[in-house]
């Protein structure tokens, strides 16, 4: 399944970065890497549609993509050397 939802990076002083989304309270995890920090993303939502899952709750709406198949708006942090 794609979702689509706002991630916030926010660098730590001693390092990495801390992951939060504002559409989803319960999303929160870390990095060492923005990389790393995302892929940790990743797993926190696994976890917490899980729980929503589990709790029968029901995820935001807008955060499910109605058309998988079509195109996909995505905004990211690239690196370049």
């Amino acid at each position: 399944m794609l979702y689509k939802l706002p991630l916030v990076f926010s660098p730590q002083p001693e390092g990495g970065f801390t992951v939060t989304s504002p559409v989803l309270p319960e999303l929160v995890t870390e990095g060492d890497t923005v990389e790393e920090a995302l892929e940790n993303a990743r797993d926190a939502l696994s976890a917490v549609v899980e729980a929503y899952q589990h709790l029968g709750r029901s995820l935001p709406a807008n955060l499910q993509l109605a058309d998988a198949n079509g195109p996909l708006w995505l905004e990211t942090v690239v690196s370049a050397p």
